[in-house]
């Protein structure tokens, strides 16, 4: 999400009534609230594809920066935030693909005492594969070609101890 906007975005693809159920603890969970705010996300749901291209834009200047600074403690601990917030974000804006790749990224790098030695050839599949899953518009993790490169992904992370 952009520091410019702090909101946060709840997927469209799960209704909120589900979610929250009719009744809690607290009470009964007011239709018309759940009802307003569905169809606000609804009216947000058109900004997910420039948001989704606004955080891939953030994890290529973290790839770029690694490049032109130097593998260090900082630009690593860069390129993970934003590979974290994509793994939060994938679902939300659509890509479960994205969210999928992004958590197997994470854990390839979620070691801060690893970050230096993680092999940067499997950090730049893991960027490539999620700008690959929105230039093809593979967004479930049941798409047959995503499906493998994820599968395929996570079992070259998995080899490396993580």
């Amino acid at each position: 999400m952009s520091q410019q906007n702090p909101s946060q975005v709840i997927p469209v693809s799960s209704s909120l009534r589900l979610k929250v159920g009719g009744t809690s603890r607290l009470g009964t969970i007011d239709a018309a609230a759940i009802a307003k705010a569905e169809a606000a996300l609804k009216n947000l749901s058109g900004n997910f594809f420039q948001w989704l291209q606004d955080e891939i834009a953030k994890l290529e200047g973290s790839r770029q920066a690694i490049r032109t600074e130097g593998l260090t403690a900082e630009t690593m601990e860069n390129l993970y935030l934003r590979s974290h917030d994509l793994k939060g974000l994938g679902t939300t804006y659509g890509y479960q693909l994205i969210t999928r790749i992004a958590a197997s990224l994470c854990r390839l790098i979620d070691e801060k005492d690893k970050r230096l030695t993680a092999p940067m050839a499997l950090v730049d599949a893991h960027i490539d594969a999620i700008k690959a899953a929105v230039r093809e518009e593979m967004k479930a993790d049941d798409h047959p070609v995503g499906g493998a490169l994820v599968a395929e992904l996570e079992r070259r992370v998995a080899a490396e101890g993580c």
